[in-house]
């Protein structure tokens, strides 16, 4: 079985956390069955953007990397406080932890941002929100070359460019998982091709 782990800060965007959960669950009831996914916080209780709650399955000092397969991070809002968590030594370090074992990490939007304060994407290739430049000269700061892209992929650090791209990404991710064959067809079951 394959596990992926989904990161989240408070302040994270619903529909940008919501991709990974349903197309890792599709597989495992549709697909081939191999993968599942496990929520994580630096508390129990995260709030999203807009408010909505979320009680996590684990707290970040609780995790052992080689349980799980993948990490995943939704990006957030900052007026939500989504940097508060996100630049936390907790939640950079545990990104750092996956980068150290050559693990997948999957990010969308913002969310490269943590990577690229982690140290994770430094001389790396990347890219995040694009509607306004200040999160590309933040990312740049990183040592991070930004690229004019919606998805990015450099080792196995996966960034995107806005919330349209977040079905895309965790495709991706799931195709890394299991195989192209295996995403092509949980993206038709799912309805988008």
């Amino acid at each position: 079985m394959k596990r992926v782990l989904l990161l989240l800060a408070n302040g994270f965007e619903m529909l940008e956390a919501s991709v990974f959960i349903d197309v890792i669950g599709w597989n495992l009831v549709e697909g081939d069955g191999s993968t599942e996914l496990f929520t994580c916080g630096i508390q129990k209780e995260v709030k999203s953007s807009f408010s909505q709650k979320v009680i996590v399955d684990f707290l970040i000092g609780d995790i052992d990397i080689d349980l799980f397969d993948a990490l995943a991070i939704p990006g957030g809002f900052e007026v939500y406080d989504f940097y508060k968590d996100a630049y936390d030594n907790r939640f950079l370090d545990l990104i750092r932890r996956f980068k150290v074992k050559d693990k997948i990490i999957a990010s969308i939007c913002v969310a490269a941002l943590p990577l690229g304060k982690s140290g994770v994407l430094e001389g790396k290739r990347g890219t995040t929100y694009n509607k306004n430049t200040v999160r590309q000269e933040t990312l740049r700061g990183f040592g991070v070359t930004v690229m004019n892209e919606p998805i990015v992929m450099d080792d196995n650090n996966i960034t995107s460019w806005n919330p349209s791209t977040a079905t895309d990404v965790a495709f991706l991710l799931l195709e890394l998982l299991t195989s192209k064959a295996n995403a092509t067809y949980v993206r038709q079951i799912m309805g988008f091709e």
